[in-house]
C-alpha cells in the first residue's frame, strides 16, 4: 500500500473540450459528475473529437449553476441548459457502443461550427433521458459498468510521478516537455512510482474506493496543444511513451494513467489535497 494525495481534479463537460479544474467533484458510477455530459457528433450523427476536430481543445467550458457556456475567443458564447429541451433523437455511437441520445439545436450547432470553422456541420448531443451506456469490454471494465461519453472507463486516474519520468525522457532527447492536460485525466495523484499506477488494484480515500481497473491506451491527442490545438510534428509525447511504458499486448500502443471505476462512494466528495492510498 502507498499513501499520497490527490493534487488535480479535472471535469470535461463536452467530449474533447477544454476542461475544468475544480477544487471538489462528486463521485458517481458515470464518472464525475458533469464529466463528458455532452459530445459533438457529425451531421450524420458520428462522434467527433480531437483527432479530427483539433480546434475543439481551444473551446472554454465553464460549468454554472443550471448548465454549461461554452466560448471561444473572438466568437462569443453559447449556453446549454442541464435540462433537456427535448431535441431531436439521435443515434450516436462512442466507439462500439450504441448511444441514444438528444441533440441540442440548431443554434448550439450555429454557434459551434462557425466557432470552429469546420467544413463539415456540427452538433452537440446529450444522453437521451433513461439511458444508460454500458461498456462492450466486459473483460476490461465489467459486466455493469456504465459512463456517458468517455472514451472508455468512467475515470482517468494520472500520477504526478509518471509525467515526471516521461519530460525527463523527452528532454533528455531533446523535446519539450508536456503538461498534464495533454492525457486529459480526471483525477490528479502525488505520492507512488513512476507507473506504478498501473500495478494497483485500487485507489481508495476517505468514503470512497476505485477499482484501477486497465490501462490506458493513448492516441495522436496526445501530441495536440490544448492551448494552441497544434499537433507536434514529431508525434511526441507519443513516441516516447511508447517506447518506455507501452500498454501490455501486440500493438505496443503507448499507456498513460489507469482507467477506473467506482467501486463504492456514490455520491460522495473527492476534494485536492485529500489523502489516498494506492493498493
Amino acid at each position: 500500500m502507498v499513501s499520497g494525495q490527490v493534487t488535480g481534479l479535472f471535469v470535461y463537460p463536452v467530449k474533447s473540450m477544454k476542461g475544468i479544474p475544480v477544487d471538489r467533484a462528486v463521485l458517481t458510477e458515470a464518472g464525475l459528475l458533469h464529466d463528458r455530459r455532452w459530445m459533438v457528433v457529425s451531421a450524420d450523427g458520428r462522434f467527433v473529437t480531437q483527432r479530427n476536430q483539433p480546434r475543439l481543445a481551444l473551446v472554454q467550458t465553464r460549468i454554472e449553476s443550471d448548465g454549461v457556456e461554452l466560448s471561444l475567443d473572438g466568437h462569443g458564447s453559447v449556453f446549454i441548459p442541464f435540462e433537456s429541451t427535448g431535441g431531436a433523437p439521435v443515434q450516436t455511437k462512442v466507439w462500439q457502443d450504441p448511444v441514444e441520445a438528444i441533440d441540442e439545436g440548431d443554434a448550439v450547432a450555429d454557434w459551434l461550427s462557425g466557432a470552429l470553422g469546420a467544413g463539415d456541420r456540427l452538433r452537440i448531443v446529450r444522453m437521451a433521458p433513461g439511458f444508460r451506456r454500458r461498456l462492450n469490454q466486459a473483460e476490461r471494465f465489467g459486466n455493469d459498468t456504465t459512463t456517458r461519453f468517455a472514451d472508455s472507463a468512467p475515470l482517468l486516474v494520472a500520477n504526478e510521478a509518471s509525467l515526471e519520468a516521461l519530460n525527463r525522457e523527452l528532454e533528455s532527447n531533446g523535446h519539450a516537455p508536456v503538461p498534464m492536460n495533454r492525457f486529459r485525466p480526471n483525477i490528479v495523484l502525488r505520492g507512488p512510482e513512476p507507473f506504478s499506477e498501473h500495478q494497483a488494484g485500487a485507489l481508495a480515500g476517505d468514503g470512497w474506493r476505485l477499482a484501477m481497473v486497465d490501462h490506458c491506451e493513448r492516441c495522436v491527442v496526445t501530441m495536440i496543444d490544448q492551448e494552441t490545438a497544434e499537433r507536434d510534428p514529431a508525434r511526441e509525447p507519443f513516441q516516447t511513451l511508447r517506447r518506455i511504458n507501452p500498454a501490455p499486448g501486440p500493438k505496443g500502443a503507448p499507456a498513460f494513467a489507469q482507467n477506473a471505476t467506482l467501486d463504492s462512494g456514490e455520491g460522495v466528495i473527492i476534494a485536492t489535497g485529500a489523502e489516498i492510498f494506492l493498493l
